[in-house]
């Protein structure tokens, strides 16, 4: 322990050297410069002095002997160019006189020693504050070697870790710990996507790694169950298809009911294969970031009244039931900011999801609302209802309620994931309110204008 702590004190003292010598001289440049600065602030000093006493001199001259000179701190200005000179020898201030040529044919003499002796006791304590701040250089190199302690730390630290890794091999040692990495990572499976070390230096490593690993196994099933899905729905259009068009090949050439059974038969599927194909390339599109919004003021109110006339339109065998009037599609309350298109798509969807979960001649109710921050509209039926379990999945892809696959309604089971992915694009969100017998209320919430 003895020879580690000298050991120690010797790697301290081996990387404080340099650093008191990188203090001193940074203290050095400092004090260089503000010896350069005390220089040419007593420069300046002893310029405005002179200045200030040749003009307290010519001041103290009568009026007569001023003919012809003009005096003051800014400017001279003088008729005579030997009106006033400054006389002197060397460093000696009592041989330094300034001398006037007044125009009353008089030189005034004024001594330059009896004035710096007014001066002295203040030239003395400037000068003596200059000497102080030049002092300053070892107070200063303290305080830089102060700032620079951590540094000093912290190299002292660095060349420890080097001396303690000096005995093995680096490389070697960085090798096992890879390779351990690497076997943790072959044990991870897709039903187990966790890679495990034991090594604390790997720790932050195997958080990130089993981060991305969980990410890419539910990816991974999401598009398996994606692909599963889409498969099954397509495999029963073209199975009914493909039936069809065996039953035209063997009896539709000369039997004409078995002709318009199959036309018939043929156009409902490819219409349905059709609608599946475009929503799955609509989810795609939305999936990849290609489906673009759009956006532009909006009349959630206006949406919602022109839904609710082309149904009436459409389904003569439920009634609809408007709760806006014709004003609502004028007010700014009822305005937000989004894809009008998209939108009114989103509200399409949910009206045909209560159709179709709705018996005959029940009521669909279309209302909006706003407040000071949000615009909402709802969609509320008097259909089957939803068990709460239903509700929690109704906007999975290719999901459909008990009553659906029960022969209730038919669908591909896109279409309020379609609404969701819309609706989510808009920042906005979506309410179900459902009780089996009773019916289902949608409410979606998005934000008002700004």
């Amino acid at each position: 322990m003895s020879s580690e702590k000298a050991n120690d004190t010797q790697r301290r003292l081996s990387v404080a050297r340099p650093t008191a010598s990188i203090a001193r001289s940074i203290s050095w440049g400092f004090s260089w410069r503000r010896f350069r600065d005390y220089l040419l602030e007593d420069i300046v000093i002893l310029l405005l002095l002179c200045m200030i006493f040749a003009w307290h001199c010519t001041q103290s001259l009568p009026p007569a002997a001023l003919d012809g000179i003009t005096f003051n701190i800014m400017q001279t200005q003088v008729v005579r160019p030997d009106a006033c000179v400054f006389t002197g020898t060397g460093a000696n201030l009592a041989t330094w006189q300034f001398i006037v040529h007044g125009a009353d044919g008089k030189e005034h003499v004024f001594a330059l020693a009896q004035y710096v002796s007014l001066l002295t006791p203040y030239i003395a304590f400037w000068l003596f504050c200059q000497v102080l701040g030049l002092f300053d250089f070892f107070s200063d190199t303290r305080r830089v070697r102060r700032t620079l302690q951590p540094l000093n730390d912290l190299a002292v630290a660095a060349e420890a870790i080097g001396h303690a890794t000096a005995s093995s091999d680096p490389m070697s040692l960085e090798s096992d710990k890879m390779a351990t990495l690497e076997q943790a990572i072959e044990r991870a499976s897709v039903d187990s996507p966790t890679v495990t070390t034991g090594d604390r230096d790997l720790r932050s490593i195997e958080v990130a790694l089993n981060g991305l690993l969980r990410q890419m196994q539910e990816a991974k099933l999401q598009q398996m169950r994606f692909v599963s899905d889409a498969s099954h729905e397509l495999r029963t259009p073209i199975a009914v298809i493909q039936g069809y068009v065996n039953m035209l090949d063997r009896w539709g050439k000369t039997d004409e009911s078995v002709l318009d059974e199959s036309i018939a038969a043929l156009k409902t599927e490819s219409a349905h294969m059709q609608e599946l194909v475009e929503q799955l390339l609509f989810l795609a599109r939305g999936d990849s970031g290609r489906n673009t919004l759009s956006k532009e003021d909006v009349n959630v109110a206006q949406l919602v009244r022109e839904v609710c006339e082309e149904s009436s339109m459409i389904d003569a065998d439920h009634t609809y039931v408007c709760t806006l009037d014709e004003a609502a599609s004028e007010d700014p309350g009822y305005l937000t900011t989004g894809d009008a298109g998209m939108l009114k798509q989103s509200l399409r969807i949910i009206v045909q999801n209560a159709q179709k979960y709705s018996l005959a001649g029940t009521t669909i109710t279309l209302s909006a609302r706003h407040d000071t921050t949000s615009v909402s509209y709802s969609v509320q039926d008097e259909g089957v209802g939803m068990s709460e379990h239903d509700v929690k999945h109704i906007f999975e892809r290719f999901y459909r309620a008990e009553q659906a696959r029960g022969g209730i309604s038919e669908g591909t089971g896109l279409g309020l994931s379609i609404a969701k992915w819309i609706v989510d694009a808009h920042a906005g969100s979506i309410e179900v309110v459902s009780h089996e017998g009773v019916g289902t209320r949608f409410t979606v919430r998005l934000a008002a204008k700004a």
